[in-house]
């Protein structure tokens, strides 16, 4: 886990920008976020447009499809889900900062290791707004300051439309990433923006985060205040 990935970004190839949707659904629980993907992923087609949803959870620990139950040390008073995205065990907590894009890949004409890349790219360029020195790390995907991660990934890919997403520690209590081994990593370090002299707070960063997100994807994005359907049914 000592070797900087490399991965060749270049811009979406599209005569215009894509519109696509933004929804900021403020704090919420997990569980109905996650079935609300679902759903607008198994019943989207050709003419739906891309979304993006951005999101603060109360504090919940996920688990991978493939994810570890040992990589769970001590939940404690924390809830453990078992969700369908790649990856091991992460924390989701107020204070960090949870894109879900829903995309049509196969629409923007990219393959899923493209996908991951442009996601970290986003990460890292928001970053560097703040001199935050961030960087990849070979075959553990994230983003990396120092050794220590900031920025963790989970995806999922139906019918070539992504969901899931990525977290970035903005402003938070990191002390339940000491529960788990982060990724399944154990020992991994941990780090958010404020730890290295960045905003206090999650709102500065959430614009710019949200810029090179649509910048990487080729995307215009249209705010609208309308969330998704967050009841909780199978």
């Amino acid at each position: 886990m000592d070797a900087v990935s490399s991965c060749a970004v270049t811009p979406v190839s599209s005569a215009a920008p894509r519109s696509a949707v933004l929804r900021d659904l403020g704090r919420q629980a997990y569980e109905p976020v996650w079935h609300a993907m679902q759903r607008f992923t198994d019943g989207r087609d050709d003419s739906h447009a891309d979304e993006l949803w951005m999101v603060e959870h109360d504090p919940v620990f996920t688990l991978g499809q493939a994810g570890k139950p040992e990589h769970v040390l001590a939940a404690g008073d924390i809830p453990v889900l078992h969700v369908d995205r790649g990856g091991q065990v992460t924390y989701h907590g107020p204070g960090q900062i949870v894109v879900y894009p829903l995309l049509d890949l196969r629409r923007l004409g990219i393959g899923v290791r493209d996908y991951v890349c442009r996601i970290e790219q986003a990460i890292i360029d928001t970053l560097d707004e703040w001199n935050i020195g961030a960087e990849r790390l070979d075959g553990a995907p994230g983003v990396y300051v120092g050794g220590a991660k900031i920025a963790a990934l989970g995806i999922r890919v139906r019918r070539g439309c992504s969901f899931h997403g990525l977290a970035l520690n903005a402003a938070l209590d990191l002390e339940p990433f000491h529960r788990i081994n982060p990724c399944g990593y154990a020992g991994m370090q941990v780090t958010s923006v404020l730890d290295l002299g960045g905003p206090s707070g999650v709102e500065a960063i959430k614009p710019v985060l949200l810029s090179h997100l649509a910048q990487q994807f080729g995307l215009e994005l249209h705010a609208t205040p309308e969330l998704p359907d967050l009841t909780m049914r199978l």
